[in-house]
């Protein structure tokens, strides 16, 4: 394995909030690690770091060892928690989009998924469910063959099985655990703008004997408490 990302003693700050806090993560290849934490914990803003839309103030990311740029955004997938996908359009042009501006957007491979996954690529965007569109923008995303996917709430409303087919080498950014824990391989779980635990999945159920998901409403009760939920959580209620 070989070291994918690293973020060194990474701050940001929006005025007098600071967001990430002298936070360190290492990320190494070939595995799926979910980003945990309650909203406003700082998970979107690592995410913009990582994704050259921010700047740290302090500290520095590597992504293969280059300084995030240019070169970083070639090698990185990234799926913003907002879709930007004119919902007029049908998925055949989006596709076709996507292979006119990304040189390793693999069509054939999205061809394949959208088959799998009994997607039409005449529909449009607007005639979807949720899901479907929540599958179709996954599938734009793991087509380009990327060294990193990095996923920002990307999957509520996506089925299991098509998890398992879509998911290859990423980091997940979301606080909707049960949604993701059966593709997971680490953890890392954020609050306050720091990171309070890393950890594989099975150490976490031999040793705590509990499900990441338990874990997680234990470690972050308080916060689960307080904090109000997300659009998409009231959409859902």
């Amino acid at each position: 394995m070989s070291t994918l990302l690293e973020v060194k003693d990474v701050c940001k700050r929006y005025g007098k909030k600071t967001a990430l806090d002298h936070l360190n993560l290492t990320l190494e290849s070939g595995h799926i690690v979910g980003l945990l934490g309650p909203n406003g914990s700082g998970k979107t803003t690592l995410i913009k770091l990582i994704n050259g839309i921010l700047t740290p103030d302090e500290g520095e990311i590597l992504v293969e060892g280059m300084k995030i740029g240019v070169e970083t955004k070639k090698v990185v997938s990234y799926l913003p928690d907002h879709t930007y996908l004119n919902m007029g359009m049908r998925v055949r042009d989006i596709l076709d989009y996507f292979e006119d501006f990304y040189q390793d957007f693999d069509v054939v491979r999205a061809y394949d998924m959208l088959a799998k996954l009994s997607i039409n690529p005449n529909d449009k965007l607007k005639s979807m469910s949720k899901g479907t569109k929540e599958k179709v923008q996954l599938i734009l995303v793991m087509s380009r063959r990327a060294d990193l996917y990095v996923l920002d709430e990307p999957i509520a409303g996506v089925d299991p099985a098509a998890r398992d087919y879509i998911l290859r080498t990423i980091l997940i950014s979301t606080h909707l655990i049960a949604d993701v824990e059966n593709v997971l391989d680490e953890v890392v779980f954020i609050q306050n703008g720091t990171i309070s635990l890393t950890s594989s999945v099975d150490d976490i159920r031999i040793n705590q004997g509990k499900s990441v998901d338990a874990l997680f409403r234990e470690v972050f009760r308080c916060c689960l408490l307080y904090t109000s939920p997300s659009p998409r959580d009231r959409q859902k209620s």
